[in-house]
């Protein structure tokens, strides 16, 4: 029984998170960046306050943050504040399908920042891994003109690749953190809020002209790719006895996102960022792969 609930939440996470790339597309036409990090964070707050209601944790908000409050500041301004904000621009500024599909990348880029960071080993296969995975990269930041190497927008494609070093940078912080993982994620936008209101007030962006659509949009921002969902996916982990096969399902989330791109907002997708993300994908597929003769080394990675 466990297990078949692990995989439905799984699968729900899963379908959710491929929705995403056209929901930040459908919000970013009406919203700013920085006013979809705003109205999404708070939403997002909101539902995970009541998630840690729910499940009797709102007690642990204040001492967890008490216990290292720059600690949680930091994450704050990492996760959702900077890496939001930097990758819902790159979403402005390059077509959802290159975004999503660069994006999916940081996990090679974890890699290599653990590495750094943290001392740890990187196999044969982890550089083969990223050498698929960043070949891929600029496949789709290309369009396939790889050896002329141009660029629609080169400054889409750097913040793209910016926010995975964010998102990968906001694990390894993470790896010291011992609180509750959705009380963390929940101070993480408590945090940033105040930041993100300001910022928006700095900017003097105006709420005036957004539609009841891009409000909806929004709203399934904040609920399904910053908040509810990552409830889902740590459920899922928590209840199987099977991780690798929960944590495989991600790898259908970019394919069914292009479908979704191309159906309901119309996105062409170029032939090259399909390539492109069969190349990232398969670089991740290699690097979870555990050979027999390093398996010691695997385990400890």
């Amino acid at each position: 029984m466990n297990e078949r609930r692990a995989l439905g939440f799984g699968l729900s996470a899963v379908l959710l998170w491929s929705t995403v790339a056209t929901a930040f597309k459908l919000t970013l036409a009406e919203f700013s960046p920085i006013q979809m990090l705003t109205i999404a964070s708070i939403v997002s707050s909101i539902a995970l306050i009541a998630v840690c209601a729910f499940q009797g944790k709102l007690t642990q908000l204040s001492t967890t943050f008490l216990s290292n409050p720059w600690y949680y500041l930091l994450l704050g301004l990492v996760n959702p504040l900077a890496y939001y904000l930097i990758l819902f621009k790159a979403y402005d500024l390059l077509p959802a399908s290159q975004a999503q599909a660069i994006n999916y990348s940081w996990a090679i880029t974890l890699t290599l920042m653990a590495a750094v960071f943290l001392g740890q080993k990187i196999r044969k296969q982890d550089w083969i891994a990223c050498t698929f995975s960043y070949a891929g990269v600029v496949v789709i930041a290309t369009k396939g003109d790889v050896l002329g190497m141009q660029f629609d927008s080169p400054l889409g494609v750097a913040l793209a690749l910016l926010s995975t070093l964010l998102w990968a940078g906001y694990w390894i912080l993470n790896t010291k953190n011992k609180a509750d993982p959705v009380v963390g994620v929940l101070l993480g936008f408590l945090v940033a809020l105040p930041f993100a209101i300001g910022l928006t007030l700095y900017e003097g962006e105006s709420f005036s002209q957004i539609t009841a659509k891009g409000w909806m949009a929004v709203t399934y921002v904040g609920l399904f790719e910053m908040g509810i969902t990552f409830v889902l996916w740590l459920s899922a982990l928590k209840l199987t006895n099977n991780t690798a096969r929960i944590s495989n399902l991600i790898f259908a989330s970019p394919f069914i996102s292009l479908m979704l791109l191309s159906t309901i907002i119309g996105e062409e997708i170029h032939p090259a960022t399909l390539f492109g993300l069969v190349l990232i994908i398969s670089g991740l597929v290699i690097q979870q792969i555990k050979f027999s003769k390093n398996k010691t080394v695997a385990n400890e990675n």
